[in-house]
């Protein structure tokens, strides 16, 4: 008898192994994998500095809480803001994304002392209360809870005549700057630039939520470099810890400035094991250019991959959607038929692809050819 919760679609494969990019099957299959475990794996898997970072601080300290200074916290933490390349330079560690947006939203309510938060329709921020209360269609679907934590407003992607919905009642603005479960659907600058922009006039605070796009997956440190836009607060998680669970909130100076002991609290966010491994992803992704890798194969991926059922692609670097003239949940099951894992999304016309970072052109070959053996 199962005993797990039935509260998740499963695909029909049990993984008992990974390598690389590759998942091993109970039944003896090999399996590419292009999805990541929701943009998870960005090292792939059995990466040597990661199982080293992992295996050495468990031997020295397993865990401390942060009422306990630890070198290993310290130097994460600067090793992430030196990584963003933002003027972001306050880190928090929490477990999970979800646990950091809602904490970046605790801070904009408190600093500005407002009662709206607008989010972007399309949007996933995460399933607890402030987070949840800010994605789109959960409380159709969802969410539970008798009331929001604050009065929410969506807007509609890409439309900067609908910015004027910001206003001096506006706390913040949650955006993801790439859409994970929507789709792959990449905001661009222009529109951020104006997001930016109508943020500063009516003094709301401006969260990017980098959970999935962030920590190298758009090939750039975070979408905010990519973009040249700076927001107020950065939240990242999944790749952060490429399988460690450990998330982040980055504060620029308006939020730091109202930190101060019990503002924020978490006990195993930041813990020595989610430090150790932090710096070992920033390690793996600096020492092996694996930004440079990212943005060369998803070029890859854009001129050779538009084939079979695939018209056109949208999103950026690795969080990259290949739209379909066929529903994208046939498309996905024939891939895994040919041993090829991949994510569908809220467009039921895009397939997402979350591929580790270190993917290689004989990996996209592949992907190739079995799209033209699917067919249109």
């Amino acid at each position: 008898m199962d005993h797990l919760a039935p509260v998740f679609a499963q695909f029909p494969v049990e993984i008992v192994s990974a390598d690389g990019v590759w998942l091993s099957t109970r039944d003896g299959r090999h399996i590419l994998d292009l999805y990541g475990g929701h943009a998870v794996a960005a090292l792939g898997y059995s990466h040597p500095r990661w199982l080293a970072a992992l295996e050495h601080q468990a031997r020295t300290v397993l865990f401390q809480s942060n009422a306990v200074p630890m070198e290993v916290r310290s130097r994460a933490a600067q090793r992430l803001v030196e990584f963003s390349g933002l003027p972001l330079s306050t880190v928090f560690f929490v477990n999970t994304g979800a646990e950091a947006n809602e904490n970046a939203l605790k801070l904009a309510c408190r600093i500005t002392g407002r009662d709206q938060v607008i989010a972007l329709e399309g949007g996933f921020h995460g399933r607890t209360a402030a987070a949840g209360a800010v994605t789109w269609g959960a409380a159709a679907k969802w969410y539970g809870f008798p009331r929001t934590p604050f009065d929410v407003q969506f807007l509609p992607r890409r439309d900067v005549l609908a910015l004027t919905g910001v206003t001096s009642r506006t706390a913040a603005f949650i955006v993801e700057p790439v859409q994970g479960v929507g789709g792959a659907f990449d905001m661009g600058r222009e529109y951020l630039a104006a997001l930016r922009a109508r943020c500063d006039e009516t003094g709301a605070m401006l969260i990017f939520d980098e959970v999935q796009c962030g920590m190298g997956r758009t090939g750039h440190p975070f979408a905010a470099n990519l973009y040249g836009i700076v927001p107020d607060m950065i939240t990242t998680a999944k790749a952060l810890g490429a399988g460690f669970p450990v998330g982040a909130l980055l504060s620029g100076p308006r939020a730091a400035a109202v930190l101060k002991p019990d503002v924020l609290g978490t006990t195993f966010g930041g813990g020595p094991l989610a430090c150790a491994v932090v710096e070992a992803v920033i390690d793996a992704i600096e020492s092996e250019d694996l930004l440079g890798n990212v943005r060369r194969i998803s070029k890859l991926i854009r001129e050779t991959c538009v084939v079979g059922p695939v018209t056109g692609t949208q999103g950026e670097g690795f969080l990259l959607g290949l739209r379909l003239s066929r529903p994208a949940a046939e498309v996905q099951a024939a891939l895994l038929a040919r041993d090829i894992l991949t994510g569908t999304s809220a467009d039921p016309q895009v397939l997402r692809l979350l591929p580790p970072f270190t993917l290689g052109e004989s990996h996209v070959d592949r992907l190739r050819q079995a799209l033209l053996d699917i067919g249109s």
